[in-house]
């Protein structure tokens, strides 16, 4: 049974695929320096793919612009981004402060009127 083992390399740990013949597409780096941690990121793209001209930093999270020629990065427009809505913006393109205090109310009345008479622990605090 021992003449009969397989015998060769490591299972996953080498490829049996040789890279004879491959030709690999032109790749150009690009550098991004982060506008808040000031540090450097080196990026590989295709040739001809559509750099941007803003990246994430991978330190901060903050933005990173594209560094074009010597020490001169690339300017990126944001006025046409929208700015994020919160769930209260949203809620007041709704509803007026008024009609909020008066929702308000009529829920606070129905909890109180689904409590009952007994007093709760709640109810203790605040007498």
């Amino acid at each position: 049974m021992a003449d009969r083992s397989l015998r060769g390399i490591r299972l996953g740990a080498q490829s049996l695929q040789s890279e004879e013949g491959v030709v690999f597409h032109e790749r150009a780096q690009h550098t991004y320096t982060c506008t808040s941690c000031g540090r450097d990121t080196t990026l590989t793209f295709a040739a001809d793919a559509e750099v941007p001209e803003a990246w994430e930093c991978r330190t901060c999270g903050a933005e990173a612009l594209r560094q074009i020629g010597d020490g001169t990065t690339a300017t990126v427009d944001h006025s046409g981004d929208k700015t994020p809505r919160s769930h209260w913006d949203m809620l007041l393109e709704r509803r007026s402060l008024p009609e909020l205090e008066e929702l308000l109310e009529e829920r606070l009345a129905y909890v109180r009127s689904r409590r009952g008479a007994a007093e709760g622990p709640a109810d203790k605090l605040t007498a």
